[in-house]
């Protein structure tokens, strides 16, 4: 069997955490220098697919809308997102790692299909929380794959997302009856609950990470 080969690496910002782009094939994976695992692969992406699919469906009646994704990954989610909605939409992907979009832009584009190329998205690189600060009544659909999901794996600073008073800036920078959608790794009642409180509708939909029905069980929670 091929073996990986390392095609760049990038350090995230206020981190100094070191991502790995690896190829073997026509399968890519980003890991975490340091730790054994990956945080994605190309090969299992269906929970990052239905996070899009599950939030945009809910936009049809939307002449214009405008979505927010918090962490471009591999593109699927945008890809996805895309392919969801109609030519009048407008999808911006907040990157915080510069390096993640120019993989994207580069050989790691094609494991998605280049989604950056369709003229309907936009990249924003700096940090989805302060966006989401700055951004009051904007978005129809906020989906947020930052992280591990409410149990932080790569930047501490990402935890705030998944507060109180995180979900009330993500609903403050929503436009009226638009949703939010959160990825997750694994279930957590507690942010169950946090949405909840926040009087949000809370639907927490289990996904799988690979494509038809198989891989680890993933979460995403529909809240509006």
């Amino acid at each position: 069997m091929a073996r990986f080969e390392l095609l760049g690496t990038a350090t995230i910002p206020g981190k100094g955490t070191q991502l790995r782009l690896l190829q073997r094939n026509d399968e890519f994976s980003i890991k975490i220098a340091g730790t054994t695992g990956e945080l994605m692969n190309s090969r299992l992406h269906g929970s990052e697919d239905a996070l899009a699919t599950l939030a945009c469906e809910r936009l049809a009646d939307h002449p214009a809308p405008r979505v927010l994704i918090g962490g471009l990954g591999m593109g699927f989610t945008l890809a996805a997102a895309l392919q969801s909605l109609g030519d009048s939409a407008e999808v911006t992907v907040a990157e915080l790692v510069p390096e993640v979009e120019a993989w994207n832009r580069g050989p790691l584009g094609s494991a998605a299909g280049y989604p950056l190329n369709d003229s309907r998205a936009r990249v924003h690189v700096g940090d989805v929380v302060q966006l989401i600060r700055n951004s009051a009544s904007t978005f129809d659909a906020i989906l947020l794959d930052i992280d591990n999901g409410p149990e932080g794996l790569t930047r501490k600073e990402n935890d705030w997302l998944y507060t109180t008073a995180g979900i009330e800036a993500a609903q403050a920078a929503l436009r009226p009856d638009g949703i939010l959608a959160y990825w997750s790794a694994g279930q957590d009642p507690a942010f169950t609950e946090r949405l909840k409180r926040a009087g949000l509708s809370v639907d927490p939909v289990t996904v799988r990470a690979h494509r038809p029905g198989k891989g680890a069980r993933h979460v995403i929670w529909l809240a509006w």
